[in-house]
């Protein structure tokens, strides 16, 4: 069985089996996600011309003109992987809930310091390797993948913010999900389910899973990339004890492609598919809390807060080849960045005080990097664009009492005065 990506050609006329996910009305879900639009009389067994209103399928596909649809049963893990899509992700798929085989990968990796400073990694090593130390009679683990648009970069000189981190916080927005697509697994399954999900913040190895369940394959930059969404994706897993059909792993892809690997400001990657987390600037602008080692800022170039030059070069990620699918849940609207970071000067900023700061990251990931990380991460972006009025705004930093931002700003003038 393969993820739930493509449009199915099944149609279910029993809507009454169709429990209501949490917080989408029932007529609303059965207009855009569910199995049978309101237009369309259940007992007629032809889709619409144009009309999406296929439950196993991805959001908003067109079905041809006159395609026929059968009335057959859907097994449990096609309802469930339905559910996944009225709950508002666009990608569902099953991986088997067993211990990895990246066991050997995970903990060479952990003991070549690649890691850094996320000790949190190596403390719950034996639980990522075993999904069921997490949730003890797992079988199955859903692979959910939620669409981003990552729109344009600025070309404006100023303080650079990874495309996904302008709005609101993902881990908020996309854990409701989670949680209404588990509210709605037991009346699937007609019995008490036992589930636990997770949105990019437990002890699971989340691409490892996802790239099981048939979502994409792990790339040399070791983003998963589906072959028709591209990378431009959030991740979330739900281990659950039902015991569903799983999804073939989709084939690696990359063939002899460099791009993300040449195009690598810092060379993080020492070989393909392994990432030293100590010199992506992703880590060194947002997980880190020391100062960003010096021999690397200078191709931190405007990056304030993360980086999608991996991402940005791969042949996956052309625009024509990664269609956004709609969002009648308002999801990616609430995700997408507010105007005052699509283009955020350096100056803003820097000017920035602890409460102007709260206000300003107020619900979004950039809360990640605190305070402190985004004016430290500011100044080398200062230190980098050779504009020589942002020097008093500088140098108050290095007059500052912070040892650390006082040590950055040291190194912003001088370079500004080269």
């Amino acid at each position: 069985m393969r993820p739930c990506r493509l449009p199915s050609t099944r149609l279910r006329s029993d809507t009454k089996q169709w429990p209501c996910p949490n917080g989408i009305p029932r007529e609303s879900w059965l207009d855009s996600r569910g199995p049978l639009s309101s237009s369309v009389n259940p007992s007629v067994r032809q889709i619409h011309a144009g009309r999406r209103i296929i439950p196993g399928g991805e959001a908003n596909l067109q079905a041809p003109a006159g395609a026929t649809v059968t009335t057959e049963p859907q097994t449990l893990t096609e309802r469930v992987k339905g559910l996944a899509l009225a709950t508002g992700f666009d990608l569902a798929g099953v991986a088997p809930a067993t211990p990895s085989d990246r066991t050997v990968f995970l903990r060479d990796w952990l003991a070549r310091g690649f890691a850094g400073e996320m000790d949190y990694i190596g403390r719950r090593a034996e639980e990522r390797i075993d999904p069921r130390r997490v949730l003890e009679g797992a079988r199955s683990i859903v692979a959910l993948g939620f669409v981003y648009d990552p729109g344009e970069r600025s070309v404006s000189a100023g303080f650079q913010v990874a495309r996904y981190a302008g709005g609101d916080d993902y881990h908020d927005v996309l854990i409701d999900r989670v949680r209404a697509f588990e509210a709605g697994l037991p009346a699937l399954a007609d019995r008490e389910v036992r589930s636990r999900g997770y949105v990019d913040t437990g002890p699971v190895l989340e691409r490892v899973h996802a790239a099981a369940a048939g979502l994409g394959w792990v790339g040399k930059n070791t983003c998963l990339i589906n072959p028709r969404l591209g990378s431009y994706f959030f991740l979330a897993v739900v281990l659950t004890d039902l015991q569903l059909d799983f999804d073939a792993a989709e084939p690696d892809h990359c063939g002899s492609c460099r791009a993300c690997l040449d195009a690598c400001p810092t060379d993080a990657f020492p070989e393909p598919y392994v990432l030293d987390a100590t010199r992506c600037i992703s880590y060194t602008t947002i997980e880190s809390r020391d100062a960003i080692p010096e021999e690397l800022r200078t191709a931190h170039a405007d990056r304030g807060f993360g980086c999608d030059i991996c991402q940005e070069v791969c042949p996956w990620n052309q625009r024509e080849r990664r269609p956004i699918p709609e969002d009648p849940l308002g999801l990616r609207r609430r995700i997408a960045p507010r105007p005052e970071w699509k283009a955020p000067s350096i100056a803003w900023v820097l000017g920035l005080d602890l409460e102007a700061w709260q206000r300003a990251t107020r619900r979004t990931a950039l809360r990640r990097a605190r305070y402190q990380g985004l004016l430290r991460n500011a100044l080398v972006v200062a230190g980098n664009s050779g504009d020589a009025s942002l020097v008093p705004i500088v140098r108050k930093h290095a007059e500052g009492e912070d040892p650390v931002l006082a040590e950055h700003a040291r190194w912003a003038l001088a370079r500004l005065a080269s």
